[in-house]
């Protein structure tokens, strides 16, 4: 078993934090994880990429190479497209329809969505109206990672169990508003896929 996810965003919205659970999780597997980042930490807005890799097996390399990544999981529509080029032919694309508009010729949505349907894997989902729904746009990173949860080969409870200790040092409120915000992102996911199949 093995599995190359590439996750991405810009900087505040929780990228870095995604790839510690899926980690923990893994870890709890007992499989093995290689970690790659690049971010603008300087810069809340920059541009924020990890590649996360699991495997069975030993793992040589925390680089993803093009065409090998199973899952691109992004917070932002043109951060996602930004990956393409690394997305197996099969591979699925997840990402929030709300966009972070950091840049004066920032493309048109409703073009990036058209680029992203153009792959049959994908999965768009309001993560951050749904955030805001339950009253904590913190947990936006959460919604999505439960819509990408059935794309990573790591059981639903390994992911609440890595949840709860990535946060342990917050309240009982926090990490039960984190994973009630993972399994919104499971049923919306559900939810895309059967409507769009």
């Amino acid at each position: 078993m093995k599995s190359n996810i590439i996750l991405s965003g810009v900087g505040g919205q929780g990228i870095l934090t995604l790839a510690s659970i899926i980690d923990l999780a893994a870890l709890s597997q007992d499989l093995f994880v290689k970690q790659s980042e690049v971010h603008g930490m300087s810069q809340r807005g920059g541009a924020v990429q990890c590649h996360v890799r699991i495997s069975d097996k030993q793992i040589y390399s925390d680089l993803i190479p093009q065409g090998e990544a199973d899952l691109i999981l992004s917070a932002e529509p043109m951060e996602l497209l930004r990956h393409f080029p690394f997305l197996k032919k099969n591979g699925w694309i997840i990402t929030d329809s709300s966009t972070f508009e950091n840049i004066v010729n920032y493309p048109d949505k409703h073009d990036l969505y058209k680029q992203i349907k153009t792959h049959k894997n994908h999965i768009i989902i309001s993560a951050k109206s749904c955030a805001k729904e339950i009253g904590n746009s913190k947990v936006c990173n959460m919604i999505l990672l439960g819509a990408a949860a059935e794309y990573i080969p790591i059981p639903e409870e390994k992911f609440f169990s890595a949840i709860n200790y990535f946060f342990k040092e917050k309240s009982e409120n926090i990490k039960l508003k984190n994973i009630e915000a993972f399994k919104i992102g499971q049923q919306k996911a559900k939810d895309f896929v059967e409507f769009a199949y």
